[in-house]
């Protein structure tokens, strides 16, 4: 399914990213899993499995799934306790914008967003945020998620020593021609 996102390999991958970024002291927590609630378990679980690459770690009966990269216990978890049958949140209502996915390198990114396409899930964006490139899609319940990858920090564009992040569009055709 190709290469597992970057933050989500292993553990002491994470804590190299979190030291990075602060001068290598583990200063700060990191969001460590997505817990997203369902209306149909089956057809999320497929959606996750086939199409973004996951692995089912466990089930709840079929209640409740729990899948991830690279064998850790769960990055998603899925559930329909409360939300069997339900319909999305109307889209002026609070709740999650996006979950972020973020992929290790660009072949990576490309590679995922091949597979998106080809199971027909809509492309809702896409954008180059001069620190990293992202693309922009929903789950079949309407979550909504970004897959992304970082440019390295080096490149990360600066004005006065301030990070000047940008939304331009970003050429799919491109990032597609880097999907082996």
């Amino acid at each position: 399914m190709g290469a597992v996102p970057a933050l989500v390999r292993r553990p002491h991958t994470t804590k190299r990213r979190i030291a990075r970024y602060n001068g290598g002291v583990e200063a700060h927590p990191v969001i460590g899993h997505v817990h997203l609630k369902v209306s149909d378990l089956e057809r999320a679980v497929v959606f996750y499995r086939d199409v973004l690459g996951m692995d089912v770690q466990q089930r709840y009966g079929a209640a409740a799934a729990f899948l991830s990269w690279g064998g850790y216990h769960h990055h998603l978890g899925l559930n329909v306790w409360e939300s069997r049958g339900g319909s999305p949140p109307p889209r002026n209502s609070t709740g999650l914008y996006h979950a972020a996915i973020l992929y290790p390198d660009r072949a990576s990114l490309a590679r995922a967003v091949k597979r998106v396409i080809e199971s027909g899930t809509p492309i809702l964006g896409a954008a180059d945020h001069g620190v990293s490139e992202a693309v922009y899609l929903s789950d079949p319940d309407g979550n909504g998620l970004e897959l992304y990858r970082d440019r390295p920090e080096s490149e990360w564009p600066r004005r006065g020593g301030e990070l000047v992040m940008v939304t331009d569009p970003l050429d799919l055709d491109a990032l597609l021609a880097e999907a082996d």
